[in-house]
C-alpha cells in the first residue's frame, strides 16, 4: 500500500478558515455596497457578489494560496489583484456597473480586507513566535 502524504489537520483547518474568511469578507463587501446605495441587501446580494467570488477562487488557484494562506504579500496581494481585476471584468461582461468611483472604492476596500487580515495574522504569528 502506498502512503499518500497528508497535510497536518491544523494546516488544513488554517487553509479552510482563510478561504472562508476571504469569502465572508467579499460577501460582506458586496452587502455593504448594496446597503450604502439603499438597495435590497439580500435580494441582489448574489448578483453583486458573484463576479468577485469567482475571481477570488481564481486568485486562490493562481497564487496557490493554500501553500501560504496567511502570507500578506505572496498570497494576499495576488488574491486581492485577481479578485478586483477579475471581478471588474466579470461585472462589465455581465452588464453591471464599473464606474471609476466604484473601481477605486472596491480596489481600496478589497486591499484593506484581503491583505489587511493577513497582515494582522502575520503580526500575531510573529509576536507569538517571539514570546515562545
Amino acid at each position: 500500500m502506498t502512503d499518500v502524504p497528508t497535510m497536518p489537520r491544523s494546516q488544513t483547518r488554517m487553509i479552510v478558515l482563510a478561504l472562508l474568511l476571504d469569502i465572508v469578507l467579499v460577501v460582506g463587501f458586496a452587502a455593504l455596497g448594496r446597503a450604502s446605495h439603499d438597495s435590497d441587501i439580500f435580494g441582489g446580494l448574489w448578483r453583486t457578489a458573484w463576479p468577485f467570488l469567482i475571481s477570488l477562487g481564481i486568485g486562490w488557484l493562481v497564487t496557490m494560496a493554500w501553500r501560504a494562506p496567511l502570507a500578506p504579500v505572496r498570497t494576499g496581494l495576488g488574491v486581492w489583484a485577481a479578485t478586483v481585476i477579475g471581478g471588474m471584468l466579470l461585472r462589465a461582461a455581465s452588464g453591471q456597473g464599473t464606474a471609476l468611483p466604484f473601481i477605486i472604492v472596491a480596489t481600496t476596500t478589497m486591499l484593506l480586507l484581503l491583505v489587511g487580515w493577513r497582515l494582522i495574522a502575520a503580526l500575531i504569528v510573529r509576536l507569538r513566535a517571539r514570546r515562545d
